[in-house]
């Protein structure tokens, strides 16, 4: 077989799912990095309850890829003293609405570290996050608690949306002497998309938003599990003769305003669409940001597709509280109230 053969098989894209590729990006920073050290409940043996860890136990040995107690304020209490002493700990915290009783570390200790030190100590930290709805998860299996995190200065923020960057994001993320918030979609662990792992696509870092889509009736400005979403709202939008822009933000901290402000610009028109609830949500801060940023350029208000005001819905009822193509379509037909429409 020629080099230059072998060299295409091996890097030849197939269809791979995101976890897939959150799975090789930890397995190739575990790799590059002997200070790379994963935590969390049941990530070693078991692979971890969506076995994105799957496998790493048994390649690198469990004191790398380390089973901790039922204890999530001990696990990131245990991260901050590694990552203090030179250490790349990657947490996973085992369900969104589980982070919640290491909430005292993260923003007592984890977020004011290295503004505390005046610079002196970073803390290249990794906080792996599934979050979001759609899998049919109870009570607590389900938040979207990125606000609690953009509202905490010294956090990095981050949610990939596709496999490339699924891969791409958690490697720069890890790589990061600042602390990061990894949210990563449970309903997309099972997305599929083209991809090579030995070739893996080059997406932008950390801070820049992407347009998935490009158009000239309205932008949706989204992000993680809600991209797709917005994607596919865009295509039924065609019936109506709108063109709808798809802006990915991919980074919520630090935020892209460049790419928001040219895409709304442009367009005039705006949906924020997210998963969590609206009130003091990430689309509110969004939706002021553009208003003080493109209100000369607007066509009409920018309106909020997003869960209601309410704690997670059962099962039966989360088809209806989650934002849907009709609930963006019907948005956007009020933003069309000064060329007649409804």
């Amino acid at each position: 077989m020629t080099t230059a053969l072998a060299t295409a098989r091996a890097t030849a894209r197939k269809p791979a799912t995101m976890a897939q590729a959150l799975n090789r990006a930890l397995r190739d920073a575990l790799a590059d990095d002997p200070s790379v050290h994963l935590l969390g409940e049941d990530i070693g043996t078991l692979g971890g309850v969506f076995r994105i860890t799957d496998g790493l136990a048994k390649e690198f040995g469990d004191s790398r890829c380390t089973d901790t107690p039922l204890a999530e304020a001990g696990i990131l209490g245990t991260a901050v003293g590694m990552a203090m002493y030179g250490l790349r700990p990657v947490v996973e915290m085992q369900f969104d609405a589980f982070a919640y009783p290491a909430f005292e570390q993260l923003v007592s200790h984890v977020s004011r570290m290295r503004n505390r030190t005046r610079g002196e100590l970073p803390l290249p930290l990794t906080i792996r996050v599934p979050y979001g709805g759609g899998i049919g998860g109870v009570e607590h299996h389900s938040d979207s608690s990125e606000a609690y995190y953009l509202h905490t200065p010294g956090l990095h923020v981050v949610t990939p949306a596709t496999v490339a960057d699924a891969y791409g994001l958690l490697r720069a993320a890890i790589a990061s002497d600042d602390p990061v918030i990894f949210l990563e979609p449970k309903r997309l662990y099972w997305s599929k998309a083209d991809w090579s792992p030995d070739a893996p696509d080059e997406v932008p870092g950390i801070g820049q938003a992407v347009v998935r889509r490009p158009g000239r009736s309205a932008t949706l400005i989204t992000y993680g599990p809600s991209v797709p979403v917005c994607l596919e709202a865009a295509e039924a939008a065609e019936a109506d003769g709108w063109d709808l822009e798809v802006l990915d933000l991919r980074s919520l901290m630090p935020f892209d305003d460049e790419t928001l402000t040219a895409s709304v610009r442009r367009t005039g028109r705006a949906v924020v669409v997210h998963e969590s609830a609206g009130f003091g949500g990430a689309g509110a801060e969004i939706a002021a940001r553009v208003t003080e940023r493109c209100f000369h350029h607007l066509e009409a208000p920018v309106l909020r597709v997003t869960g209601f005001d309410i704690p997670y819905p059962p099962p039966m009822l989360e088809r209806h509280h989650l934002p849907s193509v009709d609930r963006i379509l019907d948005a956007v037909a009020r933003l069309q109230w000064d060329e007649g429409g409804a």
